[in-house]
This record gives C-alpha cells, sequence and structure tokens, in this order.
C-alpha cells in the first residue's frame, strides 16, 4: 500500500458526493471518479439496480466515463478514487484500463479484491502494477453505507409490522 496526501482526501470527498447520489435514489452508496493532472475526467456511482446492470458498479462507470472523454480504452498515469474497496471485477477492469493508482476509502470485508478477500493486484500474472492506498477518508466512507443498511433494515421493519 502507497502512502497518500491532502489531494487524496480533497478527491474521496468528491467520492463521497457521488457516494451519496447513489444513496439516493436507492442504491448502496458506493462513488468512484478518475484523477489524471489533477483533473476529473471521470465520474461513476453504483447503479446495478436502477441501470438493470450487475456490472455497473461506482468503478465501472468512472472507467468508461473517463475512457469516453479521453477517447482511449488505457488511461496509465491516472488515479481511480473510490470509497469503497474494488471487488475482483473492478480490480479487473482497473487492470485492464491501465490506471496507475488506486485509492479507495473502506476495506469491504466480504468481496474487497485488494486486500480483505483476496489480493488480486499482488497476482503474479498480471501485466499491469497498480500502486494502491487505503484508509483515506475510511470513517465517513464506511459511515454512508452503514447508514444505508441501517436505514434499510428500518425500512423492511416498519413494512413487516
Amino acid at each position: 500500500m502507497s502512502h497518500h496526501d491532502a489531494r487524496d482526501e480533497y478527491w474521496m470527498g468528491r467520492a463521497l458526493e457521488l457516494a451519496a447520489q447513489a444513496a439516493s435514489i436507492g442504491e448502496v452508496p458506493v462513488g468512484a471518479l478518475v484523477v489524471l493532472g489533477d483533473r476529473e475526467i471521470g465520474a461513476g456511482f453504483n447503479a446495478p439496480i436502477t441501470g438493470c446492470d450487475p456490472t455497473a458498479h461506482a468503478e465501472i462507470r468512472a472507467l468508461r466515463d473517463a475512457a469516453a472523454r479521453v477517447g482511449n480504452y488505457r488511461l496509465s498515469g491516472a488515479t481511480l478514487y473510490v470509497t469503497l474497496e474494488p471487488c475482483t471485477m473492478c480490480v479487473g477492469a482497473i487492470v485492464h484500463s491501465r490506471i496507475s493508482r488506486l485509492v479507495y476509502g473502506a476495506a469491504e470485508p466480504k468481496a474487497g479484491a485488494v486486500e480483505s478477500a483476496r489480493r488480486t493486484l499482488e497476482e503474479p500474472h498480471l501485466n499491469w502494477e497498480v500502486a494502491a492506498a487505503s484508509g483515506i477518508l475510511q470513517n465517513q466512507c464506511s459511515q454512508i453505507i452503514s447508514d444505508f443498511f441501517s436505514r434499510r433494515r428500518e425500512e423492511i421493519r416498519r413494512q413487516r409490522k
């Protein structure tokens, strides 16, 4: 895991705003953005339910947005910021897109594929190296998810009464 600085906290704050947009439409609140040369070039938030798309994770949507805007599917030199540790699918997409650096907020114990459930970026067969940093605005990133699920459990309880 690499180190981080104040810019990382700034961009993670922006990713949290995107996560809040996901929550507002009933999606699990995860936000992601791609930054190149201190400019945001792509953004996305979780939308598999509303988009009827199992691949519509925040990271995938941010990578698609960035690649379309840059006009290149390869994003070397760019940093991907995401509020939650990416799953295996998203780590695969990060490697395919040639993202140089991954910065995430909260670990995802069940499905996280960087340090939690598996360490995909450390697998020897990968043809691209991604530097990773975690724990940036970790408390806020964890909180937005746990608030979302406690609200959801509360709604279910009310419906059962």
